[in-house]
Formats: structure tokens, sequence, C-alpha cells
């Protein structure tokens, strides 16, 4: 059994988590799920409602730890997705790229600029200290100017985090690359990418 079914058996069962889905974003009801839920990184309070993001209720509800409702119809994954793909054409790549980083051990929020697409935080760091990595998710064949990342990762590198971008291939496996910054004689910048390991 790999990793990742043993990681889903183990949440399976009973969700304990009860959310309905208003305006497509998930709100929890539950102030003892809520208080769980953001011990764990998950979720933000918004004028004193507790909602979870597109990417965090996809994985809940993939892992069986969350029971979805809108009116009086469940919601299931696919139903989900497809919900929020027409909000976010980018949402299957967040959810795998957020999946991968869960699974891994990592506290994982959204991004909060220079348009990443997650803060991650190492372990045990989260609650503690800021988050050490900012994400960036690509799907394999998608072209990107890498140009207009060379303004971003000297920004990011000056604030103390790590920029990485995850690259999902074809075969739907994450590589991770650590970007860094290198100057040249001439004063010409360019960017290295470096394989990392989560």
């Amino acid at each position: 059994m790999s990793n990742m079914n043993k990681f889903c058996v183990s949440l399976e069962g009973d969700p304990k988590i009860h959310g309905v889905l208003i305006k497509n974003q998930t709100m929890v009801l539950n102030p003892d799920s809520q208080k769980d839920l953001e011990q764990k990184g998950y979720g933000e309070f918004e004028k004193n409602k507790f909602y979870l993001k597109s990417f965090e209720s996809l994985y809940l509800l993939y892992t069986g730890t969350l029971t979805l409702l809108k009116g009086k119809k469940k919601v299931d994954f696919d139903s989900l997705m497809q919900i929020c793909k027409k909000n976010d054409e980018s949402i299957l790549t967040k959810f795998l790229v957020y999946r991968d980083l869960r699974t891994r051990g990592y506290t994982v929020k959204d991004g909060f600029g220079f348009d990443s697409d997650f803060r991650v935080y190492s372990k045990g760091d989260f609650g503690e200290k800021g988050a050490k990595f900012l994400v960036f998710g690509l799907s394999e064949g998608k072209q990107e100017k890498i140009g207009k990342f060379q303004k971003k990762i000297g920004e990011i590198i000056k604030m103390g985090k790590e920029p990485i971008i995850a690259v999902i291939e074809r075969r739907g496996e994450i590589i991770y690359y650590k970007i860094t910054q290198m100057n040249f004689y001439q004063n010409k910048q360019k960017i290295e990418m470096k394989d990392f390991e989560f």
C-alpha cells in the first residue's frame, strides 16, 4: 500500500467535520471543529464566520474528514472540484501540490502575495514562526515567463523566505525546485533552479 493510501485509510470513517457550501465557500459552524481546524492551520475567520479555502475543502473531502452540504444535498469531491474550476482554473494544480505538502507533514496556508500559491511552514513552526517557503505550483508543459519571477524572487529572498516552484509532471509526480538569484558581472542577474527535497 502506498504512503498516500495509508494516509487516506487512517482518516477514513465517519467524517468529524461538517461544512456547508455558501456562495462556493465552505463554512464550518461547529466551534470545536473551528478551533481544531485553526490549530492545524486550516481555514480563517472572516467577519466572525469560519471559512475553508477551496483547496482545503477539497483535501478534507478527499481524506474523508469533511462532510459538505449545499442545502440538503451532499457535495462530493468531484462535484466540488467542478464548482471550484469555474472560479479558479488552476484549482487542480493547487489541490495536488497542497495534498502533497500536507501528506509530507507540512502546515500550508494560502499565498500572501508575489502570485505564490502557498506559504509553507517548517515542521513545528506554525503558530510559532512565519512561513519559511513560498511555493508556486506549475503543471508540466504550461509555459511561464521566468522573467516575471525575477524581481519577485529578489524580494522574497530579502524577506528571508525561500521561493520554491512545484512542478507537476504528467504522471502526477511533484518535483520541487528551489530558486536562487545569482549575480554575474555587468550587473546581470540570472535565476538558477535546483532540485529541492521537501
